[in-house]
C-alpha cells in the first residue's frame, strides 16, 4: 500500500517554509494537499467578502503553484469531520494508507475546538509556522506566559535571531495520488481585482524582497515614516501574513539581514522597527492562546462594566466615514473601498469610536473583521483592546488621541485626507484639518459647504473626552 499523508491547508498558503508541508512530504510516499471550505468559518458574521476574495484568490494561485510541481490542490466542501470521514473511505477503497494528517496549528478558540474534534477520529499532527517563534516558547522564567509586551519583547529579541539555514525550501516535486478527486476550486469573485493586493505566495515574497531588500530599502525608512499614512511606507505584508502566503519567519529573517546590513543609526532603527512589529504579531497570537476570553470580551474583565453609549447613528457615520473629522473619515472610506487601512489610522479611528463615540470596541472590532483584508483575530483583537485600555498592554484610560492634532501631526499638507475625500480637494491647508472653521464665503469659494457636501463634526471632542473619562473613572473607582 502506498503511503499518504494529508496536508490540511488553513492559513499556510505556501510552499516555502511551511514545517505542515514538510513533515507530510517527509513521512509518506504521497500526499494530498487539502483545503476545507469549512462553512462554519465562511458564514461567520466576522467573515469580510474582501478577505474572502483574496483567500479563494490565493487557493487558484496555490494550486497553479502545485501543478508546476506535479500535484494538485484538493478543494472539499462541508465540516471537517464530514469531509475527513468521506476522504478516508476513498483514501481506502484506493488502496492507500493514511498515515497522518499534518497541519499548522491555529490558536483561535473555533480552530483548537475543530482540531481536538478531528484529533479524536484521525491521526491529526499539528506543528508550529503561525509565528515567528513557537508559540509557548518565549515565557517568563517560572514558564509562565507574558501579559506585557515590552518584557516579551525583551524575551523574544534575547532568543538567536532567524536564520537562513533554518528556512525549509520549496519542495521540488509533490505528487498525489490521482484516485482523489476534488471538487471545483471556488470561484474568485470580482471584488479581488479592486484590492490592492495581488493574492499568492509569488506577489508576498516579491513585495517582502521589495521592503527589505537594497541599500535603499523601504524599511530603513520605516522609523521616520511609518506613522504617515500618505507616505505609503509600510511593508503592506499583513494580508500574505495572515493567510501565510509568506513565512512569518521568512519576513524576521528579512528583517534581521536588512538590521545587519543597515549603515546608519536611523536604517538600523527602520529595521528594527519592523521587527518589533512582527514581534507584536507573535505576542498577540499568544495572548489568544492562553486567554481566549479576549475573543468575547475585555482582557481585564473589570472593564467589561463600562457604561457604553453605543449609538447606533454615530456608529453608522463612523463606519460610512461621515464623522466631520476628516482624518477619521479618510481613514474609514480607504477601509470600506480598499479593505486595508494605515495602522496610525487604525488606532485614530479606534480611539474616537471608542474614546470620543464611547462605543464598545467590540462593535469596531467585529466591523474591521468584516471589512480588513489582513483581519485577522489575535491581532485585530489585541489591536482594539489596546486602543480601548481594556487589553494587556492597554494605553491608559485618560490617553485620548485628539483626532485634529492626529490629523495636524501625521497628514500635516492634508494629502491623505484629500485622496480620500473628493468633497475636500479644493480646502486649503489652513481648514483642511476642521472644515468647519471655515466661513460661509470660503465655504463656497471652495464649492464645499459643511452640513451638505461635507457633514459637521458629530461630536465635540473636548466634550466627549470628559464624559469618556468619567465613565472609565468609574470603572477604576
Amino acid at each position: 500500500m502506498t503511503k499518504l499523508a494529508i496536508w490540511w491547508i488553513r492559513r499556510d498558503l505556501r510552499l516555502t517554509d511551511n514545517q505542515a508541508l514538510q513533515a507530510a512530504l517527509e513521512q509518506s510516499e504521497a500526499i494530498l494537499p487539502l483545503f476545507i471550505l469549512d462553512h462554519k468559518l465562511l458564514d461567520s458574521p466576522w467573515v469580510g467578502e474582501k478577505r474572502t476574495a483574496f483567500l479563494f484568490a490565493g487557493l487558484v494561485k496555490l494550486d497553479e503553484q502545485l501543478r508546476d510541481k506535479g500535484g494538485a490542490l484538493i478543494v472539499r466542501r462541508g465540516s471537517p469531520q464530514q469531509v475527513f470521514h468521506k476522504l478516508s473511505e476513498e483514501i481506502a477503497e484506493a488502496n492507500l494508507e493514511l498515515v497522518a494528517i499534518h497541519a499548522q496549528a491555529d490558536c483561535s478558540p473555533y480552530a483548537k475546538q475543530r482540531d481536538q474534534g478531528v484529533a479524536k477520529e484521525y491521526p491529526l499532527i499539528l506543528h508550529d509556522g503561525i509565528a515567528i517563534r513557537p508559540i509557548g516558547t518565549v515565557n517568563k522564567d517560572d514558564g509562565d506566559p507574558y501579559v506585557v509586551f515590552t518584557p516579551y519583547a525583551k524575551r523574544w529579541l534575547d532568543e538567536p535571531p532567524i536564520a537562513r539555514e533554518g528556512i525549509i525550501s520549496a519542495p521540488k516535486a509533490v505528487k498525489i495520488p490521482s484516485a482523489i478527486a476534488s471538487d471545483s476550486l471556488p470561484n474568485v469573485p470580482d471584488l479581488a481585482a479592486t484590492l490592492p493586493f495581488t493574492a499568492g505566495e509569488a506577489i508576498g515574497k516579491e513585495r517582502l524582497g521589495n521592503f527589505v531588500k537594497g541599500d535603499d530599502a523601504p524599511i530603513f525608512r520605516y522609523a521616520a515614516q511609518r506613522d504617515l499614512p500618505f507616505n505609503d511606507a509600510t511593508s503592506h505584508l499583513s494580508p500574505y501574513l495572515r493567510f501565510g502566503m509568506i513565512s512569518p519567519r521568512l519576513a524576521a529573517l528579512g528583517a534581521y539581514t536588512a538590521r545587519g546590513n543597515a549603515s546608519s543609526t536611523e536604517e538600523r532603527n527602520g529595521a528594527q522597527s519592523w521587527l518589533s512589529e512582527l514581534i507584536w504579531r507573535d505576542f498577540y497570537l499568544t495572548i489568544l492562546t492562553h486567554y481566549p476570553h479576549v475573543r468575547q470580551g475585555a482582557f481585564r474583565a473589570e472593564y467589561d462594566a463600562l457604561a457604553w453609549e453605543n449609538d447606533e447613528v454615530h456608529f453608522a457615520a463612523w463606519c460610512d466615514g461621515e464623522t466631520g473629522y476628516p482624518f477619521v473619515d479618510a481613514a474609514m472610506r480607504q477601509l470600506k473601498t480598499s479593505g486595508w487601512m494605515h495602522n496610525r489610522a487604525r488606532m485614530v479611528v479606534g480611539s474616537f469610536l471608542v474614546k470620543d463615540l464611547l462605543i464598545d470596541w467590540r462593535w469596531g472590532e467585529r466591523w474591521f473583521m468584516q471589512q480588513l483584508v489582513d483581519g485577522d483575530p489575535a491581532a485585530n483583537n489585541g489591536g482594539w483592546q489596546w486602543v480601548a485600555g481594556t487589553g494587556t498592554d492597554a494605553a491608559p484610560y485618560f490617553r485620548i488621541f485628539n483626532p485634529l492634532t492626529q490629523s495636524e501631526k501625521f497628514d500635516p499638507k492634508g494629502n491623505y485626507i484629500r485622496h480620500w475625500i473628493p468633497a475636500l480637494r479644493a480646502v486649503s491647508d489652513k481648514f483642511i484639518h476642521a472644515p468647519w472653521k471655515m466661513s460661509e464665503t470660503e465655504q463656497q469659494r471652495v464649492q464645499c459647504k459643511i452640513g451638505k457636501e461635507y457633514p459637521e463634526p458629530i461630536i465635540d471632542h473636548k466634550w466627549a473626552r470628559e464624559r469618556t473619562l468619567e465613565a472609565y473613572k468609574a470603572i477604576k473607582g
